[in-house]
């Protein structure tokens, strides 16, 4: 693969993807043990189901899914409290459509737009400023979740509502960052990971350079790869070469998209607007300084303040095994609900709800 590729075909060429599987083959026969690779991002995982990556590896070349899904770890508590926002017959729930299917605790967002509740899907978070600036005497709040990728987007709804003077516009945030989690899973002696595809669209915001600590520490190689079959495969060539040499760095191979750095005026933006908060992740529990919360001077846009959510603690559903799919340790096909009680159209958990998610990724693709 050269610099030159530019267009999605060349990206998705039988040949080359075929060649570049008979490389990774010849590559793990002079492996001293197998490997676990984890992708961290939920794109990542779509294709790697819609293309059929897995099959094309040998069997000591392992790729585990990882919690890259932002909808699939956001936990049961933060859907009961949009729930209860949307209980007030002044209030716009406004969010990406991918929340609405997400169960809470006894419904679903679906669920009360149906019996009436006023929940909007915008495709943009300013589309909630303006439904705001429209309806200035009811209170819009904006569902707030994503990783570093969606973050800085839902910062600048918040100073533009300030530019505009906007009093009815809140946010109800629950954004995570990643590094933090990929190092927690790191340590974990059950995966026994020996190295990351790193998150694409992460990885344009928070740049290469945010991985070298994880590299560094627990000395296994980080590669920020594409989305694209080409791209995954050369991804897992190239930590296949540093495990093979002994090495433990990061690389980008996914650099028509990604620098060192990142992008600077996002980053900037992200101070401005929030500050680490510890969050809880679904599956894997309260992380601390993993999370973003909105700072103190835009505590008027900040719903947990404005509406001073009082809600019973969340109830999971004990039959439902996705934390186990987001922390890699159970496949889709391990979960006794998968593709019988839970469906997509039926989904008991998140992972089977998002686009993004492991269990529907799985379902679409891998049956």
């Amino acid at each position: 693969m050269t610099g030159e590729m530019k267009y999605k075909d060349e990206f998705r060429d039988k040949w080359l993807v075929q060649n570049m599987a008979a490389n990774i083959r010849r590559m793990a026969e002079r492996l001293s043990a197998p490997v676990n690779f984890m992708e961290v991002c939920g794109t990542h995982t779509m294709s790697i189901y819609q293309h059929g990556i897995r099959s094309l590896l040998p069997e000591n070349v392992r790729l585990v899914s990882g919690p890259g899904c932002p909808v699939c770890v956001t936990p049961t508590g933060y859907v009961d409290k949009a729930i209860a926002s949307a209980a007030d017959p002044d209030t716009i729930v406004a969010t990406f459509g991918d929340m609405l299917r997400v169960p809470g605790s006894h419904s679903s967002l679906m669920e009360q737009r149906a019996g009436g509740a006023d929940i909007r899907i915008v495709y943009s978070p300013l589309d909630a400023v303006a439904l705001a600036k429209k309806n200035p005497e009811r209170r819009v709040l904006f569902l707030g979740v994503g990783f570093e990728t969606t973050a800085p987007t839902i910062a600048v709804t918040i100073l533009e509502a300030a530019r505009l003077g906007l009093k009815n516009y809140c946010v109800l945030a629950s954004h995570k960052t990643m590094p933090v989690p990929m190092e927690i899973l790191s340590g974990d002696p059950e995966l026994n990971l020996n190295g990351y595809l790193c998150p694409a669209h992460v990885s344009t915001v928070i740049g290469g350079n945010a991985y070298k600590p994880l590299a560094e520490k627990y000395q296994f190689p980080c590669v920020v790869t594409g989305f694209e079959p080409a791209d995954v495969m050369q991804g897992i060539e190239m930590l296949l070469a540093q495990t093979l040499r002994g090495e433990s760095k990061v690389e980008i191979q996914y650099r028509r998209a990604v620098s060192w750095e990142g992008n600077p005026k996002a980053q900037a933006i992200l101070r401005q607007l929030f500050e680490p908060c510890d969050a809880v992740w679904r599956g894997l529990g309260v992380l601390p300084g993993s999370g973003l919360a909105i700072r103190g001077d835009y505590a008027e846009f900040d719903a947990e303040l404005v509406l001073k959510l009082d809600i019973p603690e969340a109830i999971e559903n004990r039959a439902c095994l996705c934390g186990e799919v987001l922390k890699g340790k159970l496949t889709p096909f391990g979960c006794p609900l998968f593709a019988t009680v839970c469906t997509p159209e039926s989904p008991v958990g998140a992972c089977m709800v998002s686009s993004e998610g492991t269990c529907a990724a799985a379902y679409k693709y891998g049956r």
